[in-house]
């Protein structure tokens, strides 16, 4: 039975664009998927706390060595491992705050980053320990950003993924959604009919 992870960034929750579009995606795709096992990370109604000192250093410790503090901030870090460990497909629902992924997102991302867990260093390099699993990345912004250098999201986004090991993402955008009604319609609706061909679906209601 295949597993779904999905990790909604927005600070809106559910309300978001980018929630709202991968949560067409993860509908469909538990239409096409019966019985299978959807897990929700929603960043805005449960955030991560960001990285501190403390927590870094429980990371590196011995568990013998850790306070109970440092515990508690492990067993958290592992609870979040353990979803992603899980997950056969991960879909991610990305906001563009200020040209960059939400804090949120980001304190997700350095408490799911761990030596020896989700990734190990060798004399070659880092090689990351969570292969075989599928990504899907819903982009929201409300400027035109793709293929500019504005767009920070999508190589780190990537990078960061493949630096864990999941090599097989795919990016779904709508763009310019602030610039007029317009511009907001037709950035959906390209982005609901990128999904339904995905999905193999015909229609996607907004």
């Amino acid at each position: 039975m295949k597993t779904l992870l999905q990790i909604n960034a927005s600070l809106f929750s559910a309300e978001g664009q980018s929630s709202r579009l991968a949560n067409q995606f993860v509908a469909a795709w538990r239409a096409s998927h019966p019985g299978a096992s959807v897990l929700l990370r929603d960043l805005a109604r449960e955030p991560v706390p960001h990285l501190d000192a403390e927590r870094f250093q429980a990371f590196l410790a011995k568990p013998e060595q850790r306070s109970a503090a440092q515990n508690a901030g492990v067993a958290y870090s592992d609870a979040l491992i353990g979803e992603l460990k899980r997950a056969d497909v991960i879909v991610l629902g990305l906001p563009m705050y200020n040209f960059g992924v939400p804090s949120t997102l980001k304190a997700y991302f350095d408490h799911v980053a761990r030596a020896g867990i989700t990734f190990r260093y060798t004399e070659k390099g880092s090689v990351g320990l969570l292969t075989g699993k599928q990504a899907y990345v819903f982009a929201a912004r409300g400027g035109q950003y793709l293929g500019t250098p504005r767009d920070t999201q999508t190589p780190y986004v990537r990078d960061f993924l493949r630096f864990l090991g999941i090599e097989d993402v795919e990016f779904v955008y709508a763009e310019g959604l602030a610039i007029g009604d317009a511009s907001r319609q037709a950035a959906l609706d390209q982005a609901q009919a990128t999904i339904a061909r995905m999905t193999g679906g015909a229609e996607l209601a907004a």
